[in-house]
């Protein structure tokens, strides 16, 4: 019977630094399985793991012959801690493939609020507005009713609205005024809540 005490890391550790190889294939076999799982479980996928499992190793190769390890008993703690700096620099990497900078555009892209979704709620909010507004402005004088569709559901601005309409531009926002206040009032005496600015 064989009652020899298991080597600690640092011993073989040691080992390693003196030429022995064997010593570091002990220190893989004791490892590469719970670090891979450890890699694995991070990245989420197996070709990213493998990566990082070799570079781990690599790392802790370099630094072992570098002289830079110090023992303290903590070797898979040691190995664990490289591997994650492997895996947060992937992931900044893939954060940093992914993202556009600010810098690059003419315009604020992070201040436009036409790139940004509109959450659910909001979308169903203006389409119940709009749907509000169509039933009111049906009961509205013609040329009130006119300016109003022109500008909520065609989209157009008050300058377009004038010459489209043929009027002023003042006419136009005058219109627009009257047919919002006649709307507010329409659905003061309905019970409608209405977002009309």
């Amino acid at each position: 019977m064989d009652f020899q005490k298991p080597l600690t890391d640092d011993q073989l550790v040691e080992m390693y630094l003196q030429g022995s190889g064997a010593a570091f294939d002990e220190l893989l076999a004791r490892y590469q399985d719970k670090l891979y799982t450890y890699i694995l479980y991070n990245v989420h996928n197996e070709d990213a793991a493998n990566d990082i499992f070799q570079e781990t190793f690599v790392r802790a190769i370099t630094t072992l012959q570098q002289g830079r390890y110090t023992s303290s008993g903590r070797f898979y703690a040691w190995l664990v801690r490289i591997a994650r700096n492997h895996i947060i620099d992937r992931f900044r990497t893939l954060r940093g493939e992914n993202a556009i900078s600010n810098d690059e555009c003419e315009y604020d892209l992070l201040n436009d609020v036409t790139l940004a979704d509109q959450p659910i709620e909001t979308q169903m909010v203006n389409e119940q507005t709009l749907i509000d507004v169509r039933r009111l402005m049906d009961h509205l004088p013609e040329s009130q009713r006119e300016v109003v569709f022109l500008r909520f559901f065609q989209d157009l601005s008050f300058k377009e609205i004038a010459e489209t309409t043929g009027v002023g531009i003042n006419t136009a926002l005058g219109r627009m005024r009257y047919a919002v206040l006649n709307m507010r009032r329409m659905a003061e005496e309905n019970n409608i809540s209405l977002f009309v600015a």
